[in-house]
């Protein structure tokens, strides 16, 4: 059975099991990338990043670790994420929120995650990339 969660709900350490632990996350991530490399839609998007998306890979990768409920190796390795506070150079608004979360949508039906799956691991993903939000609009 899936857990459930709601609006009141920050983190659930239930979501490390949702994605399925460290090589399906791994995997989740590298497709997150693939995608908003290759797909034309997300351009803007991949602006925001460096030419090579290997450091970023690993930043998200290790954060969604943590973030999830999984090893807390992001911290181990980079310290305090402060996520909203290393964002802030990049102008993010609904539009870059939500390209985002269709970048990741996109990863997990590729990688057969299911409608419920997919779901409830957007709905979190949601959360924090709407808190991520610095621009109006």
């Amino acid at each position: 059975m899936i857990p459930r969660m709601n609006e009141n709900t920050t983190q659930q350490p239930d979501l490390y099991a949702l994605v399925g632990g460290d090589d399906k996350l791994r995997e989740l991530v590298d497709r997150f990338y693939d995608l908003m490399d290759l797909e034309p839609q997300f351009a803007a998007l991949r602006a925001m990043h460096p030419p090579s998306l290997d450091g970023s890979r690993d930043k998200l990768y290790r954060f969604l670790s943590g973030w999830t409920g999984g090893p807390d190796i992001y911290t181990q390795k980079y310290g305090q994420p402060f996520l909203r506070a290393r964002h802030l150079p990049f102008a993010i608004a609904s539009r870059e929120r939500d390209d985002w979360l269709t970048c990741m949508l996109l990863a997990m039906r590729e990688l057969g995650y299911g409608e419920e799956r997919e779901d409830l691991l957007l709905q979190a993903f949601f959360r924090t990339a709407d808190w991520m939000r610095n621009k109006a609009g």
